[in-house]
């Protein structure tokens, strides 16, 4: 996409006006893109900015106006109040990027997704890049709807879950599992953990639990202020702090390099969930390793999570 601008470049005068539109369904992954994406323009001599809600939206307007944006990268509500404003206009957009579609879908999106892609230059005119975990009917109708003559490429998820990140899962009661995690902290001392809640309260409860026991952990979840968040996961790349807490939807946008272990502290009843967790950890040719606990709460998501890899697991009682 960046070497497609830098290629053929183009005069833009006008703001507001992209040549690329990156469409994400939170704000920690429309802002990760754009870090990602300014580290290879800024070789090219193109620029990306991000538009999201729960933001300061003047800042992000100021940005817009002080000249020409080559890839806009913007989660859907933020993007539709801002050209209803006429701040954004999308008549110029070359290339249109759907990242986890799926998510989209999931979180009723769709709507306003439809809305942002009939804004751009029909499908003949435009090249479409579409995103998913999945490709259910749901999701291959919107792809139908949205490009012309797709290539269809699948990645396996099994080499995804298995290259570089060693799987364990530890049998555990419902009652014990905070102390085990505890315990587990504090001999071990994992140089740098992110631990998976399926639920906000959850998340809540644990980082109160952990702390009380001097383990610095801070959390991730949808109803923390968006600043508050951005902070935390800035302290946890900097590696000040050494634990987070998360939720799925928080923990979408976490791209941090270095991240030892991942703890499914609540097996996921979604098994794609469980291969997006555990993908936080092994990157870039690191080795990593997944611990999750199954109690008997939500051990009946564990036969849809070994399909989902293709093999069997083995739970084993922890030695702690």
């Amino acid at each position: 996409m960046l070497t497609h601008i830098w290629e053929q470049p183009k005069a833009i005068t006008s703001t507001g006006s992209p040549r690329a539109l990156v469409l994400a369904p939170t704000r920690e992954l429309a802002l990760q893109i754009e870090a990602d994406a300014n580290d290879l323009a800024k070789h090219l001599g193109t620029n990306a900015q991000c538009v999201v809600g729960g933001m300061d939206i003047q800042k992000q307007l100021d940005r817009l106006e002080r000249g020409p944006v080559d890839v806009l990268i913007g989660t859907p509500g933020r993007l539709i109040d801002l050209i209803n404003r006429r701040h954004i206009n999308l008549r110029s957009v070359e290339i249109l990027v759907i990242d986890e579609a799926d998510r989209m879908l999931d979180m009723g999106f769709i709507p306003d997704v439809r809305r942002l892609v009939y804004q751009t230059p029909h499908k003949r005119e435009r090249q479409t890049l579409f995103f998913s975990a999945t490709f259910n009917d749901d999701v291959m109708r919107l792809a139908s709807s949205w490009t012309l003559d797709p290539e269809h490429v699948v990645i396996a998820p099994e080499s995804v879950a298995t290259d570089t990140v060693a799987q364990e899962f530890w049998l555990v009661s419902s009652m014990s599992k905070a102390s085990l995690l505890a315990k587990f902290l504090g001999t071990s001392a994992p140089e740098r953990a992110l631990i998976f809640t399926n639920r906000r309260d959850q998340a809540h409860r644990l980082i109160s639990y952990l702390n009380k026991r001097d383990i610095h952990c801070e959390a991730l979840a949808g109803d923390i202020p968006q600043r508050k968040r951005l902070a935390t996961l800035t302290r946890f790349k900097e590696g000040r702090i050494p634990y987070v807490v998360a939720t799925d939807v928080a923990g979408r946008g976490i791209h941090v390099d270095g991240i030892s272990h991942v703890v499914n502290f609540d097996l996921p009843e979604d098994p794609e969930d469980y291969v997006h967790r555990i993908g936080r950890t092994g990157r870039a040719g690191a080795e990593g390793t997944s611990i999750s606990f199954v109690s008997e709460d939500d051990a009946f998501n564990l036969p849809a999570i070994e399909e989902y890899l293709g093999h069997s697991v083995e739970c084993i009682q922890p030695d702690l």
